[in-house]
């Protein structure tokens, strides 16, 4: 069993598409079935890691239904290449990064944490060389 997708309620799509696709490197599903969702959905998305990332490839899928932001939400993860540098990308792009770069305390895990178009966390894990 492996997590097929993490759905998050957005306030504005094409912001939050624009952070995972252009900053973040994630695709647009375009399989026939997530076709008919979006003709059913027209303000649901799902993005998928890019393809040089072949495993675990964990589905996101944005939608705008109507929605109070809640407190039972924690984080997505996702792994970068470089944390460092994804936080510099998202800063460029006006987003606001509430963690910079560095190690787990007592490890050598790199993280850092960075807020999406809404306010929700995004946990970002530099990938182990």
């Amino acid at each position: 069993m492996r997590l097929f997708h993490t759905m998050l309620r957005v306030g504005d799509l094409q912001r939050f598409i624009d952070l995972y696709t252009r900053i973040l490197g994630h695709e647009s599903a375009a399989s026939k079935r997530e076709y008919r969702i979006q003709i059913q959905h027209a303000r649901l998305r799902r993005l998928r890691p890019g393809k040089r990332e072949q495993c675990a490839r964990t589905d996101l899928q944005l939608g705008t239904d109507k929605y109070d932001l809640g407190t039972a939400y924690g984080h997505i993860a996702l792994e970068v290449d470089d944390a460092a540098d994804a936080c510099e990308r998202i800063r460029q792009a006006s987003g606001k990064v509430t963690r910079e770069a560095g190690p787990v305390k007592g490890s050598t895990t790199v993280i850092a944490f960075v807020e999406d178009p809404d306010g929700y966390k995004v946990e970002l894990i530099e990938k182990h060389s």
